[in-house]
């Protein structure tokens, strides 16, 4: 069969798109029910990879309960083992933040997730509205735990529907209120009919290339990662090109006192935070109740 694009929509060219481990491997998979996450499923199972799969019941949504008993009779006819997790959460703001933080502190870790290309793009935008780096403009390039970032949406949906399984449909899929979905339904068409291309491969390559440039600065800046705070004399440090000085800081400044995630400061606190390092103040404020000072040329961090 052939998709919107005209192009064929085979398991087989889909796992060539996919970056799933090595055939015969144990994986855990995130599995919503809905038709990205169901593809994955079946692929990761074609592919041969000895599967369980993990589903949240976020208890939000009247039918979700409806949801977790579905794909759990989608894993028995599969003959896949499957984990529920029920998590209770109240519907109200930032419910996206939430939903993703109390998915991730049930999830095994190393699950894999059905983020497609689509998906990286709507990300990036995101990240873009908020403002970021490379490392918010290149989201989830890499990961080990997104197999399916090479391959676009539509194709999974395409390939889903000559199978025997119906996935599940959220309707708060469609609801712009959620400002991803407000990106996804609206932002991104009106970009591609301004661009008057398809403009989601475009952003993808830019996001990969993005993501290379990340990692080999990475490697450069090996050194600068190990040392904290007060290890370099920030007479040294001021002689540094500026973007290796908010590269450190950006990373010595880092919140991680979530063990699931880490918060990077803000471009705001980065040049308060050069403000110390240059002696034009003594100290600044930062995000969390803490206090970036410098005493001796050390810089110190309460």
């Amino acid at each position: 069969m052939r998709n919107l694009t005209g192009v064929d929509v085979t398991s087989e060219s889909l796992l060539r798109e996919s970056t799933f481990p090595v055939s015969g491997s144990a994986v855990d998979l995130a599995v919503s029910g809905g038709p990205d996450s169901l593809a994955m499923l079946l692929l990761a199972l074609e592919h041969g990879l000895q599967v369980t799969v993990h589903h949240v019941d976020h208890h939000v949504r009247p039918t979700s309960t409806d949801e977790a008993r579905y794909v759990a009779s989608v894993c028995e006819s599969l003959g896949v083992a499957v984990v529920v997790h029920d998590v209770h959460l109240e519907s109200g703001e930032n419910f996206e933040a939430r939903a993703r933080r109390a998915r991730r502190s049930v999830l095994p870790p190393g699950a894999l997730t059905a983020h497609t290309m689509d998906d990286v793009v709507e990300t990036m935008v995101l990240n873009t509205l908020r403002g970021a780096g490379r490392l918010g403009l290149s989201p989830m390039i890499g990961s080990p735990t997104k197999p399916l970032v090479g391959v676009r949406r539509e194709a999974l949906h395409a390939w889903l529907a000559t199978t025997a399984f119906t996935p599940v449909h959220d309707e708060t899929n469609d609801d712009i209120r959620y400002r991803r979905n407000h990106v996804r339904h609206e932002l991104l068409p009106l970009m591609c009919e301004v661009a008057q291309r398809d403009v989601v491969p475009i952003l993808y390559r830019q996001a990969v290339l993005l993501g290379e440039e990340e990692q080999w600065l990475n490697e450069l800046t090996h050194e600068d990662q190990s040392l904290g705070l007060g290890d370099v004399d920030c007479r040294d440090l001021r002689t540094w090109p500026l973007a290796r000085q908010r590269r450190w800081l950006r990373g010595v400044l880092a919140q991680d006192d979530d063990p699931l995630d880490t918060h990077p400061p803000t471009a705001d606190e980065v040049e308060r935070a050069l403000a110390v390092v240059r002696g034009e103040v003594t100290a600044c404020e930062l995000s969390g109740g803490r206090r970036l000072s410098r005493t001796d040329q050390r810089l110190k961090l309460t």
